[in-house]
């Protein structure tokens, strides 16, 4: 009975044990592979030298049989089974049930994707990483990743770099990270870095240490691919239409600005032309009161000298000469009377001129623009956008002339106003006195020949008296007059050079508010579809970032290898630490029997 009994646990144990060595005969059918995921793990030295590398390959077999793989492989271990794998010139060769199959492969020569160096300061000293075990101070981790040259690009191109740290809070304190996020990991503080695909990374980690250790730094490798929701643009789309409403008021506001310029340049230049006309009409008469002055000093000392000569006898008295006198105020009357029409000609003309500086005057706008108006409108203006500053520049210089040219005509207009009236008044004076002075010399010829000597004398010789004395007055009005003609003409040259600076102002400002208003055209025109161009942008940045169109390729051999899945990295860097020392205490050794020692075969 009890052989039958240990016959049937050898049959129960063999059993049992045989399916763990039987393996599915191999079929000469080549294995349909749904799909392959390779996880690449490696580890680093403290400062970031390679030190070891595997993969491990998972495959998903959909119809079982012979499996083949490439890879660059120092070493195998199936992971799955027992079942022997070949490798021949970077082939490996397997046979695979249905199901997931796994196997690792060592290739400690194969470069990773990234270069990765890390350096490390103790109070500011650099410092080994071996030398700072146990240190105390102020410790700063510096970490930076680039693309590694020798490696496929389309992994520094596609994927995400995550760099963790697990900091102990009994051993650092006064953590920093600028560009990393602190989070807490149960009692410890993990720092975590993120680089973006195509990127370098740069970052750094202190704090104060009290007997440092470090563990190993956790560095993962995925592809960058993840799913964002396209942002609520009405209310922005609505802000960016009202900016780009605001431009095309602004440009029609300087179209409007362009053309009220244009206008007012062509009335300065009106201005200036009519300025000029009466600039050069008073320098002629201003010219010619000395010529005037003398003239009437002359007729003023001739009627001295016949009153004079009037008081003394008749007998002694030539009367010929009276023919003389006549002619003499008769010539004199007519150059009284052209002196007249010059004058009214030069009032007419004063008035026409006149009329014109105080039009273009008064069109210039009262507009006060403030200081806060006129950086509000270099805000608008690029800082690069030169040539549009330069125009701002010519506004504000021609505003602030138009404002000093209207305040000085303000001051002078009284002066201005006074002329046409005094004009007039002279030309009248004039234009009486050559009246009568015709009129006497009229009366003189008559008498001449009717006169009865001996009564007309006397009355001859009082009303050449009454009229020297009188023409005296008219002289010291006419000196007055020539006086006051000689100022103004003095005064008008300064009045006229302000007006042609003026109208070389306005100028140069219709030719920059042109350049101004081709500005801010162009600037509607660019701005005009803004709405609809950042909707585009912020897609194409979505799109970057979502990176959907990505196809993974295996790391160990991108040309051969294919239905890859996803290919991941998983990099670790070598702790700063103490050693453990390990007591152990010696147990005593049981001696197994038979049974034991062949269920241990199987456990």
């Amino acid at each position: 009975m009890i052989r039958i009994k240990r016959t049937l646990l050898v049959f129960t144990a063999i059993v049992l044990v045989l399916p763990s060595f039987l393996v599915t005969a191999a079929s000469n059918d080549e294995a349909e592979i749904s799909y392959k995921d390779e996880v690449v793990y490696a580890t680093l030295s403290a400062t970031g030298e390679q030190q070891e590398i595997y993969v491990v390959n998972n495959f998903d077999i959909k119809e079982e049989g012979t499996v083949f793989d490439y890879g660059t492989y120092t070493s195998l271990k199936n992971l799955t089974d027992l079942s022997e794998m070949e490798q021949n010139n970077n082939v490996v060769q397997f046979s695979a049930p249905k199901g997931k199959f796994y196997y690792q492969g060592n290739m400690n020569e194969q470069p990773l994707p990234w270069d990765i160096s890390l350096s490390y300061t103790l109070d500011g000293e650099k410092i080994n990483p071996d030398e700072l075990l146990g240190s105390e101070g102020h410790v700063e981790i510096q970490i930076e990743t680039s693309a590694n040259e020798q490696v496929n690009s389309v992994f520094h191109k596609n994927y995400l770099l995550q760099i963790s740290l697990t900091l102990d809070p009994a051993i650092y304190s006064n953590i920093e990270a600028p560009d990393g996020t602190i989070a807490n990991a149960g009692k410890n503080k993990q720092i975590t870095f993120t680089v973006m695909p195509e990127k370098e990374g740069k970052f750094s980690v202190a704090a104060n240490v009290v007997d440092f250790e470090l563990k190993g730094i956790d560095i993962s490798a995925v592809p960058s691919s993840m799913s964002i929701d396209s942002p609520d643009m009405d209310e922005m789309t609505g802000d960016i239409e009202s900016l780009t409403d605001a431009i095309a008021e602004i440009n029609n506001g300087v179209g409007d600005l362009e053309q009220g310029v244009s206008e007012l340049n062509d009335g300065v230049l009106g201005l200036r032309n009519g300025s000029a006309q009466y600039k050069n009409g008073i320098s002629e008469l201003s010219g010619s009161s000395s010529e005037l002055v003398h003239a009437s000093k002359s007729i003023d000392e001739a009627l001295v000298t016949m009153s004079n000569s009037l008081s003394k006898n008749a007998e002694q008295m030539d009367f010929s000469q009276l023919t003389e006198l006549q002619e003499g105020l008769t010539q004199l009357a007519k150059g009284l009377n052209q002196t007249a029409d010059g004058l009214d000609l030069l009032k007419e003309n004063y008035a026409t001129a006149y009329s014109a500086l105080d039009k273009a005057i008064t069109a210039i706008p009262d507009h006060e623009i403030s200081e806060e108006q006129i950086k509000a409108l270099y805000n608008i203006i690029e800082t690069e956008d030169t040539a549009n500053k330069k125009v701002v520049d010519q506004l504000i210089e021609t505003y602030s002339a138009a404002r000093t040219a209207k305040g000085t005509y303000s001051s002078v207009k009284e002066g201005f106003d006074a002329v046409d009236p005094t004009l007039t008044e002279v030309s009248g004076s004039i234009r009486k006195v050559g009246t009568n002075l015709t009129s006497m010399a009229t009366e003189l010829s008559s008498s001449l020949e009717n006169m009865n000597v001996s009564e007309s004398f006397t009355q001859l010789q009082e009303g050449l008296a009454t009229l020297s004395a009188n023409y005296k007055q008219f002289h010291s009005g006419l000196i007055d007059y020539t006086g006051g003609v000689g100022q103004l003409a003095n005064s008008y040259h300064d009045l006229h050079a302000g007006t042609a600076e003026l109208s070389g102002g306005t100028s140069e400002l219709e030719d920059g508010v042109g350049e101004l208003y081709n500005g801010t055209a162009k600037l509607k025109d660019s701005t005009s579809d803004l709405p609809e161009q950042m909707e585009e942008e912020i897609d194409r940045m979505i799109a970057d970032f979502e990176n959907n169109d990505f196809e993974p390729v295996s790391f160990v051999s991108s040309n051969n290898n294919e239905k890859i899945n996803t290919v991941q990295f998983v990099i670790k860097t070598e702790s700063i630490e103490k050693e453990e020392q390990a007591t152990t205490e010696e147990q005593p050794v049981e001696e197994k029997g038979f049974w034991d020692r062949l269920f241990d075969l199987f456990r």
